[in-house]
């Protein structure tokens, strides 16, 4: 079995995204998101720019938030539209150039959450933020900490039972 290294990760990541865009439909429906290489390039662009120097369950983590928006009747219903709209993800995050050694390592976990993996505490959260970042709204449930970032739902405020971010999560996913 061949493990991919950084040295064929660019190579076998353009082949496993052409495979999966031949597998799959030109349209995402909200049910079954399909897998084509635009997606998998905008689900790259959200995890790098959004979780970079984070860990495996922190890109999962961001990953996931962009499906649950595509299947949310509030935001786009593809991949690049959520991670595409203003003000939503990081400044840039549609032109600016991604590179480095880390690369193929977002780009596998872009391609696993298409193919749909995802984080197992992530529930329904649709946001998240630095996790340093304490904001003063009383309508955010968190969910998770991962990576640095805070994941949380928006309710209404009697239905928040974590108003606050809890400890770090990490090494969930394989």
């Amino acid at each position: 079995m061949m493990r991919i290294g950084s040295d064929a990760s660019p190579m076998i990541a353009v082949a496993l995204l052409s495979l999966l865009a031949l597998t799959s439909c030109a349209r995402q429906s909200r049910d079954e998101p399909t897998v084509s290489a635009r997606a998998a390039d905008c689900m790259t662009r959200a995890m790098y720019f959004e979780s970079i120097r984070s860990s495996r369950d922190g890109m999962i983590a961001v990953g996931s938030v962009v499906m649950n928006r595509v299947r949310s009747a509030a935001f786009p219903d593809t991949v690049c539209g959520v991670v595409s709209q203003s003000g939503q993800f990081a400044p840039g995050v549609m032109t600016r150039q991604m590179g480095g050694p880390s690369l193929p390592h977002v780009q596998r976990a872009a391609v696993a959450v298409l193919a749909g993996e995802r984080h197992p505490l992530i529930g329904d959260a649709h946001f998240f933020h630095a996790a340093s970042y304490r904001a003063g709204y009383d309508n955010m449930h968190y969910v998770l900490v991962a990576g640095g970032n805070a994941f949380y739902e928006k309710r209404a405020p009697e239905r928040v039972t974590r108003p606050t971010p809890p400890p770090p999560t990490e090494g969930l996913t394989p």
